[in-house]
């Protein structure tokens, strides 16, 4: 049993975070840390919680402590970050120094060319990254980072029509207000509304995905050869991110081939994985949030819609975006992280 922290616990990740880690096959939560306000109190009364289920017993009278090296066990080798970027981007790589292994769904570094992106179905070789990672910097420790929700619900899909050569993808996407957080988007900004802007999440899927679905050498990371366009928008959902995907491939595919490919894709040997990562529906009018969201305990990708285009396939794609697309992807690069001894 590894014992494990959650940084940032208090807010909508972490508490994620803490509902799929209690209880877990190879995890024991040690440590939680939040801001000074927070700290030196129980977790039941740091945290407003907001998740689906009480806070887990043996959780609640955990003394919540600051969000530094000195504060948190030595005996407690691997912590799963919600932090916000601004705080992650100063405390994540003191930590590595400090000699913790941080499994990260934070914004900040994940393009760095030394810092390992991974989805474990899709790159799971990418973590060998952390080598090069440790001999630059000279940690003890390590950094490794989980993409941003919206690619994470793209990306398997286009690992799966990678066979027939990806060219360029265009995606829309219809993301829910939950991707912002609690207090993210106000009712008056989003019900009878969408909003067609997402500061700085085009980017990120943008880059992030062709980081993803590159090749690692031993060296470096090259990035994938596509070229990749995204429109995002938030609507008045609350959980689970719908993608509409027009990818241009190399090869003609057509909509029964696309189906098949995505069907066929095979899930990872993690607890956390879904047994069939996956899931495609025939029916033109699925995925959609309210009845998809949850395939596989809301750690599964779902697929449907396809049709052929002038040049390549469309379809759409959906996955759950605070499990799958932030706290479960961060466990499972934890799993990860333990299955192939780093830590």
């Amino acid at each position: 049993m590894v014992r494990i922290g959650i940084l940032g616990a208090t807010g909508a990740v972490g508490q994620r975070l803490i509902q799929l880690l209690d209880p877990h096959p190879d995890f024991e939560i040690a440590a939680l840390t939040a801001s000074p306000d927070s700290a030196g109190k129980p977790y039941r009364q740091a945290a407003k919680w907001r998740a689906d289920s009480p806070i887990p017993a043996n959780v609640a009278d955990i003394e919540v402590v600051e969000t530094a090296p000195a504060a948190i066990p030595d005996d407690v080798p691997l912590l799963f970050s919600s932090l916000p970027s601004s705080v992650g981007a100063e405390v994540e790589p003191t930590l590595a120094e400090a000699g913790y292994v941080v499994s990260s769904n934070s914004s900040n570094a994940r393009m760095d060319p030394d810092v390992p992106l991974v989805i474990p179905e899709v790159n799971p070789d990418h973590v060998d990254v952390l080598e090069v990672q440790r001999d630059e910097r000279g940690w003890d420790g390590a950094l490794l980072k989980n993409p941003n929700c919206s690619t994470i619900t793209m990306t398997p899909t286009l690992a799966a029509l990678d066979e027939f050569g990806l060219e360029s993808v265009t995606v829309a996407t219809l993301q829910a207000v939950s991707g912002a957080g609690y207090s993210g988007v106000t009712s008056m900004e989003i019900i009878d509304n969408a909003v067609p802007h997402i500061g700085g999440e085009e980017r990120k899927m943008e880059s992030e995905s062709r980081k993803l679905l590159g090749s690692f050498d031993g060296a470096e990371i090259e990035l994938h050869g596509m070229d990749v366009a995204a429109s995002c928008n938030r609507i008045p959902t609350l959980d689970g991110h719908l993608e509409n995907v027009w990818a241009e491939t190399r090869e003609t595919v057509t909509p029964d081939e696309a189906a098949a490919a995505m069907a066929a894709y095979p899930s990872a040997p993690l607890p956390s994985s879904p047994e069939e990562f996956i899931h495609v529906f025939e029916e033109p009018d699925r995925p959609q949030p309210r009845l998809d969201r949850n395939l596989g305990n809301g750690m599964a990708v779902s697929a449907g819609g396809f049709r052929a285009t002038s040049d390549g396939i469309q379809y759409n794609c959906l996955a759950h975006n605070t499990i799958r697309g932030a706290a479960g992807a961060s466990v499972l690069n934890g799993e990860l992280l333990v299955e192939e001894g780093w830590v």
